[in-house]
């Protein structure tokens, strides 16, 4: 899956500039999920589903208008594992760190505010006052030239592991900003581009190893399953440890 995030601050044209791409993007035959960060409570205190998310892990909702799920993700990981796209526009998300951005604005000072490394483009209300660059991004009024700021989501969106693993050397933050500055590429993440022999997931959420903690995991458990009868080999083996 592939993300990118558009922030700004209020009346920025965020959600104008969000609803343009994804509409764009779906024509295109794409599955398109949108996340949006809100500052208000969704779901208020005292309210029947507030009662239910007391004592359930998850809430399902069947509204006349739509349906929705309710849990509480523990990070910002365990929230993205839960959607199944082929891009991912975040609404807000301004301190998020892997991902690239389009900046939304309503002038050149809250461009420059925003801008962390990892913008690619500018859009929102500063589009419309006919400035077509600023500080080297290109500016894209999302409500002529939608397909022109898809075409750039598609050319550049990308989502990083955000786990801070090491194994490539950088922080996923620098990886990504390097990634955008056209420095490294998707290949250069040692999680994303690798296929390891061995994969352990915690709560869902891939633990990195090295290649020789790989092997070492891999004949430790084909070791003590060899003793073990009706054991025959195979090309994958499944074991899950369930701490409850």
């Amino acid at each position: 899956m592939r993300a990118i995030a558009f922030v700004g601050f209020k009346k920025s044209g965020k959600t104008t500039t969000v609803e343009a791409v994804a509409r764009v993007l779906k024509e295109r035959g794409h599955r398109v999920a949108v996340a949006k960060s809100m500052h208000s409570e969704f779901d208020r205190e005292g309210s029947d589903t507030w009662r239910f998310s007391r004592v359930a892990d998850s809430v399902l909702v069947r509204a006349n208008d739509t349906d929705a799920l309710l849990f509480k993700a523990k990070d910002i990981n365990a929230l993205f594992s839960m959607v199944n796209a082929d891009f991912l526009l975040l609404e807000g998300f301004k301190s998020i760190q892997h991902v690239p951005k389009v900046i939304c604005a309503r002038d050149g000072e809250e461009v420059t505010e925003l801008n962390d490394g990892l913008a690619i483009a500018v859009s929102g209300v500063i589009a419309g006052s006919g400035v077509n660059e600023i500080n080297g991004l290109p500016v894209i009024d999302a409500t002529k030239e939608p397909e022109k700021l898809a075409d750039l989501v598609e050319k550049h969106a990308f989502m990083l592991p955000n786990i801070d693993c090491g194994l490539c050397g950088f922080k996923c933050a620098e990886m990504a900003r390097m990634i955008v500055g056209g420095e490294k590429t998707l290949q250069d993440c040692v999680v994303l581009s690798s296929k390891p022999k061995v994969t352990v997931k915690v709560d869902g959420q891939v633990l990195p190893m090295k290649d020789w903690v790989q092997e070492l995991v891999e004949k430790t458990i084909k070791g003590m399953l060899s003793a073990m009868k009706g054991y025959r080999g195979g090309k994958r083996i499944e074991i899950v440890i369930r701490d409850e």
